[in-house]
């Protein structure tokens, strides 16, 4: 298939596929839209099926950020980026320095840091080739890991949605089902024991679901059904197209806001869930706090304030879609949608 026949296309500004021999790096570097700025997104590196499955997922999640970035009000346009093979057994400092040299050759169009795969070690990495990355450790204007600000976004916008739902203030007591204990489900679990939630919790790690069960009293639930358990709320945290034509319909839930990118199989999906009366937080708008962190970084600023001013924006962002959402009866999907589109229209190309 053609990458212009791919239905993920989407209009992407620019694909670039990336080989260095030497490393053994596979990787695709995706920019969707830079009519708010440079393209900024994470890395994936992962073990895909088939480089079909790859190029899907980088066309993906290149879009989803354009979305994201719309909507959280920042001056940055779409990309990201994957490295295909599994990063436990590929994985070292020279092919992620081989990947910072692709990176540099864009020139400043598109900007790195961590997703599934990849750590604030690794873009140390990158950093010895590229100029172009964020998400480290030291340095100037450094934000580090990313996790913990996504996690306190999707707190944040999970209480709203909880908020509407159940016309109740805070999270006490409601069960919340959590897929996946990486970087960000890890401090989600933090903030929602902290808050008084009943934790249920699933990760093809055995030793992080024990780990969530003495340290949370969470509940341990198979990976196999985690979609399927009793919650009020399901937090999708791991990869993406979990919400489809075939897990929609077995879901007992009655919201869905976690972190992992692209949970819709397909947009369709949000309508599905809708007629369910099941309440979507988008994902683009939800986990938008880790860009939000890096983009000081990106900015050159290193000012608290300045993250913190984003993220109530983002927070008072999310509160209006979904009011709008309720208004108009329509998933929030297509609200948050509208929202980023007016301001990509509104940038003009």
């Amino acid at each position: 298939m053609s990458i212009f026949d791919n239905p993920h296309f989407d209009a992407h500004e620019t694909v670039n596929f990336v080989h260095d021999a030497p490393t053994g790096l596979r990787a695709i570097i995706a920019i969707h839209d830079t009519r708010l700025g440079p393209a900024a997104g994470g890395c994936r590196f992962w073990d895909y099926e088939s480089e079909d499955a790859a190029i899907a997922d980088v066309l993906r999640l290149s879009h989803g950020m354009t979305c994201k970035n719309a909507v959280a009000g920042l001056d940055l346009g779409g990309g990201k980026s994957v490295i295909i093979g599994d990063p436990r057994a590929i994985k070292t400092p020279a092919l992620m320095r081989a990947f910072g040299r692709a990176v540099e050759r864009l020139g400043g169009a598109y900007t790195t840091a961590e997703d599934v795969g990849v750590d604030v070690q690794d873009m140390e990495h990158v950093r010895e080739t590229t100029r172009h990355v964020a998400g480290l450790a030291r340095g100037a204007h450094a934000s580090g890991d990313p996790s913990p600000t996504t996690a306190k976004g999707i707190f944040d916008g999970m209480s709203r949605a909880v908020a509407q739902r159940f016309k109740r203030d805070g999270i006490t007591g409601m069960r919340v089902a959590v897929q996946g204990l990486g970087h960000v489900g890890w401090h989600l679990c933090t903030h929602l024991h902290g808050a008084g939630a009943r934790l249920i919790v699933s990760d093809i790690d055995a030793a992080r679901v024990e780990r969530a069960v003495m340290e949370f009293g969470a509940t341990a639930c198979p990976p196999k059904d985690i979609l399927t358990v009793e919650a009020d709320v399901f937090a999708p945290c791991a990869l993406g197209a979990v919400l489809n034509a075939r897990s929609i319909p077995a879901l007992r839930v009655a919201i869905v806001a976690g972190a992992a990118n692209n949970q819709l199989e397909d947009f369709a999906d949000a309508d599905r869930l809708h007629a369910r009366g099941i309440l979507y937080v988008p994902d683009f708008a939800i986990n938008a706090g880790g860009i939000i962190s890096v983009s000081g970084e990106i900015a050159g600023v290193d000012n608290v304030e300045w993250i913190a001013e984003r993220m109530r924006q983002l927070d008072e962002n999310i509160a209006e879609i979904l009011a709008e959402a309720e208004a108009e009866r329509v998933s929030p999907h297509h609200i948050a949608m509208r929202f980023a589109e007016r301001r990509l229209d509104a940038a003009g190309r």
